[in-house]
């Protein structure tokens, strides 16, 4: 329940819409996880005086958050993130199993993968693309393109900007479900790229 919490929190905090989450680990027991929210919004930068040249909107840079808890399978660490999902009416989660890009023969596109999977976002139009509270995300990276990780993705409803087009008869009138998640860990399958997608939510009446 520790990763609802700090999602809710955030969302309270923010008060923007959240497009997404990601959660990505290295299968390595008790290494930090790192947690990022990207936000749909738009703020006024300040002013550039020496320029004279006036205020613009600028896109609200996304946030890193690093997770130190101890645990000792990937699977634990995905029970809580399909608990938050699923009571942050996610219609679906995204898990993708990554091999290390300093693989021989990886593709260059790999690399870029690995280094938005941890933070590592280039600055857009001058300005910074995420604020990060997380000091080893730079060593996870790296540990991360030599042995490999795992992302997961999903979109809430609640907080989200999904709202107004969910129609799935398990969600409350704030986007939120109940717990507990229906749904168990699958397996990781390890030591290549692998996508699993968990399928959340239901409409039982007809919709015309």
């Amino acid at each position: 329940m520790e990763l609802f919490d700090t999602l809710s929190a955030q969302i309270r905090h923010m008060r923007l819409p959240l497009f997404a989450v990601s959660l990505s680990a290295v299968p390595l027991p008790d290494t930090p996880l790192l947690l990022m929210l990207h936000w749909h919004g738009f703020r006024k930068s300040a002013p550039d005086r020496a320029r004279t040249a006036p205020s613009m909107l600028r896109q609200v840079p996304a946030s890193a958050l690093q997770l130190t808890r101890s645990w000792k399978a990937l699977s634990r660490v995905e029970e809580e993130i399909l608990d938050a999902a699923w009571q942050l009416g996610a219609w679906n989660l995204l898990r993708d199993e990554r091999r290390g890009c300093n693989t021989l023969g990886a593709a260059a596109g790999e690399e870029l993968a690995c280094r938005q999977a941890f933070g590592d976002l280039p600055p857009i139009d001058g300005q910074e693309s995420i604020v990060a509270e997380a000091p080893d995300a730079p060593e996870l990276m790296r540990l991360a393109a030599r042995r490999g990780y795992v992302c997961w993705q999903f979109r809430p409803v609640h907080g989200g900007l999904w709202r107004e087009l969910a129609e799935d008869d398990t969600l409350g009138e704030a986007g939120l479900r109940q717990p507990p998640c229906p749904l168990v860990p699958r397996v990781c399958r390890g030591g290549k790229a692998a996508r699993t997608e968990y399928r959340f939510g239901r409409v039982e009446r007809v919709i015309f």
